[in-house]
């Protein structure tokens, strides 16, 4: 293949990608949301699909937040994880393995969230780099066992980024290089996590999680 079918296989490629990502998606169901209405959450170790083992503390570190500012009362990781140790559970396809009415009975919690990690680090492509992380979550209620919500969302250390570079080809492989080496030595896929996880779990977004009753917006959306 010459390096002019190449860069119009590139170029189409690209523009695929772009309006994949443009794509309306479907409204969410909220039906079940809305008929249970859970007050508190249980939010388990996320699943880790990747090779990177701290993607799921990572992600996990900043899954509360969003939630506690959406108006529900998250049961705290830290007591959580020490719950299931004393009980000899400490890997996390274990704890989401767990059944729910079990989960119920021993944290009290109204509904759990069930967290996959699917992309966490460095991707390097052709000619660029980014960190990306992508995760999906699942929200499932502890008293009757319906799904209440399902929601995914991925964030890009390129994102808002010009891909414009000066040098060429060499020049653009070069920079690639130069960003794949700077984001693995200072962690950067884990400020990604921070972004995609507080999209995948915000309130108040497109197919996003619900207002909780500690909200001043609960019962609006």
């Amino acid at each position: 293949m010459s390096w002019k079918t190449f860069l119009k296989v590139l170029a189409v490629a690209a523009f695929s990608l772009v309006m994949s990502g443009c794509a309306t998606k479907p409204p969410a169901d909220y039906t079940a949301f809305k008929a249970n209405r859970p007050a508190s959450i249980l939010v388990l170790p996320p699943l880790n699909n990747t090779p990177e083992v701290q993607a799921s503390n990572s992600v996990l570190s900043y899954a509360t937040r969003p939630l506690a500012e959406a108006g529900y009362y998250v049961m705290p990781v830290t007591l959580v994880a020490e719950a299931f140790k004393e009980n000899g559970v400490t890997q996390a396809a274990d704890m989401q393995a767990t059944p729910p009415e079990k989960l119920r009975q021993i944290f009290g919690a109204d509904a759990v969230l069930y967290i996959t990690i699917s992309k966490y680090g460095t991707v390097f492509a052709v000619v660029n780099s980014a960190s990306v992380v992508t995760a999906e979550a699942k929200l499932v209620d502890l008293r009757t066992g319906q799904q209440l919500w399902v929601g995914t969302a991925t964030a890009s250390s390129q994102e808002g980024q010009s891909n414009q570079s000066q040098g060429g080809l060499v020049g653009l492989l070069v920079t690639a290089i130069v960003k794949q080496v700077i984001a693995s030595s200072t962690d950067e896929s884990h400020k990604v996590a921070g972004i995609a996880t507080n999209r995948l779990l915000s309130a108040g977004t497109q197919n996003g999680i619900l207002y909780g009753p500690r909200s001043r917006n609960y019962g609006k959306d």
